[in-house]
C-alpha cells in the first residue's frame, strides 16, 4: 500500500493518538539482543553506539515519569515516505509553541516523540493542524 502524498489531505487526516505510556531514549554501546529488541520501539545505529527507544517502566506519584522521558504522539495518517511537507508543519506547529519533538517515520506512519510534561499541548497544537 502507498501512503498520501498530498500535504492538504496529509493535514486534514492526521488522527493524532497519544499514546498513554512514557518513552525514553538510551544509548548502547552494544547491539541489544534479545528482549531488547522485542521490547523497543525503535532501534538506531549511530557511531557513539545504539540508541534504543522504549517504553519506561518506573513512574513517580501523580503519573510522573521517574527521569528524562518523552510522549509519543502517533499520526494515523498513512503518510508516504516521499510526502514533502508533513514533518516540517508539524514540526513548526511545535515550535510554535515552544515544544521540541523528534520525528520517527515508519513505513506507514509517523511517531511524534515530545518532552512528556507537554505531551496535552503538544496533541492540541498537532490536532489544531487538521482544521486548517
Amino acid at each position: 500500500m502507498t501512503g498520501q502524498r498530498d500535504l492538504r489531505q496529509l493535514l486534514a487526516n492526521l488522527s493524532p493518538t497519544l499514546d498513554q505510556c512514557p518513552y525514553e531514549f538510551v544509548l548502547r554501546e552494544k547491539s541489544p539482543l534479545g528482549d531488547a529488541i522485542e521490547s523497543s520501539f525503535a532501534l538506531i545505529r549511530e557511531e557513539e553506539g545504539f540508541t534504543v527507544v522504549h517504553r519506561m517502566a518506573e513512574y513517580l506519584v501523580d503519573d510522573e515519569p521517574a527521569t528524562d522521558c518523552f510522549a509519543r504522539i502517533t499520526l494515523g495518517v498513512q503518510s508516504s515516505l516521499h510526502a514533502i511537507g508533513l514533518t516540517a508543519a508539524v514540526s513548526q506547529a511545535l515550535a510554535s509553541n515552544y515544544i521540541s519533538c523528534n520525528v520517527i517515520a515508519g513505513l506507514y506512519h509517523d511517531h511524534i516523540f515530545v518532552p512528556w510534561p507537554r505531551r496535552m499541548d503538544a496533541l492540541a497544537a498537532i490536532e489544531a493542524l487538521s482544521v486548517l
